[in-house]
């Protein structure tokens, strides 16, 4: 359990009773130093000199008022000066640090103007000294004053900026679970959703089809659960590399992306250039999403239609590519970005440093085309992100 942290009007009541008591303890010596003896009004002036002290932080110009007001009494009838110097100092430290420099300045040279009658009420007493004394005082108080404003000003920014890199954190990661949210669910719902019509449809005329829509159904949704427990897991896990050991679609699952996407009704091909190599996760995840939700959209919105799958491995870089002759999608939805899954498609890119084409084709059709850098800085920056 971490210590509780004493209120200020607390530690500062504590402050101006230590200085009352340093005050009256020297005072006593007023007479040893050739001054009057304090009496029950210089003891008086001695509290009102020091006890507001403990009010200071709430009303810091008030304070310096009153103390300076009790010293320049206390002064004027003949007691030692020194006696009353502690509260005023404090107070002017105070203001320094709390309020603008030019109050501050002038409340400094109201504590120097007080040092300064003091010496001249004073007999015997050497004015270039006093002066001295004053300006020094008055001059390292403020320094040290504007000082601490300043830090408090930095602590401030500093927890200002945190509070503001924690908020973007947060919008970050909400936004990468609602992008995994978003792909599987919006997918295998899809694909359950075209597989129970079909099943409907043909209950009676052929109950093998239907059997077989309710066998893709069934795997759909297990695959579905399957990547749901492993987001929460992630999520739950409080192991920062959770993430790295939880199994995540890779690009050798794009084999059952497609016969899953085909046994849904709609006829795709794959096919892939290159020579197959491994990739950083990072980069085969964003890869595999974005042919996941080009597939879905191919099979909600394309109707009638012929996909193809195209993957392509470049000297240093990923090619993915969507392609149908369908109906297509909302022309408006791709020029305004709508929709979390065309969003969700281009934020991908993004975070990889990689560039997506979204949009018809002039033959008829839709194409999504995703290249993706594979060089070992840009996707480690990538992964670093979403881990």
């Amino acid at each position: 359990m971490r210590p509780r942290t004493p209120p200020p009007l607390a530690v500062d009541t504590l402050i101006a009773c230590a200085t009352l008591v340093t005050a009256v303890l020297l005072g006593r010596e007023s007479a040893a130093q050739g001054w009057p003896p304090l009496d029950a009004r210089g003891y008086a002036l001695v509290g009102v000199a020091q006890l507001p002290v403990a009010l200071r932080g709430r009303w810091p110009l008030g304070v310096f008022a009153v103390v300076q007001g009790a010293a320049i009494v206390y002064v004027g009838l003949g007691y030692w000066p020194v006696v009353s110097t502690f509260g005023s100092m404090l107070a002017l430290y105070t203001v320094a640090s709390v309020r603008p420099v030019r109050v501050a300045v002038g409340c400094a040279v109201c504590m120097t103007g007080v040092w300064v009658y003091a010496g001249i009420v004073t007999d015997h007493s050497s004015m270039a000294s006093v002066v001295m004394q004053a300006l020094l005082y008055s001059s390292v108080l403020l320094w040290f004053g504007h000082l601490a404003q300043r830090s408090a000003a930095l602590t401030r920014h500093l927890r200002a900026e945190q509070a503001e890199r924690a908020r973007r954190a947060v919008a970050e990661e909400r936004g990468r679970i609602a992008r995994e949210l978003h792909d599987v669910v919006a997918h295998h719902m899809s694909v359950i959703s075209v597989q129970a019509g079909l099943a409907r449809f043909v209950f009676e005329s052929d109950p093998g089809k239907a059997r077989g829509a309710l066998g893709t159904i069934a795997g759909t949704s297990g695959e579905a659960l399957e990547e749901l427990r492993r987001m929460l897991q992630v999520l739950r896990d409080e192991d920062p590399h959770a993430a790295e050991r939880a199994p995540m679609p890779t690009l050798e699952r794009l084999a059952e992306l497609v016969e899953r996407v085909r046994s849904g009704g709609l006829s795709v091909d794959l096919a892939v250039e290159g020579e197959p190599r491994p990739l950083p996760p990072g980069v085969e995840l964003c890869a595999y999403r974005v042919a996941q939700e080009a597939l879905t959209n191919v099979l909600k919105h394309a109707g009638p239609a012929h996909a193809r799958v195209l993957l392509r491995y470049g000297a240093g870089e990923l090619t993915v590519s969507v392609l149908d002759d369908g109906e297509g999608v909302n022309p408006d939805r791709v020029r305004t970005g709508a929709g979390h899954g065309l969003i969700g498609m281009r934020e991908r890119a993004k975070l990889y440093g990689g560039t997506i084409s979204v949009g018809p084709r002039p033959e008829g059709g839709f194409a999504v085309q995703l290249t993706l850098p594979t060089s070992a800085t840009l996707a480690r920056r990538g992964d670093d992100r979403t881990g």
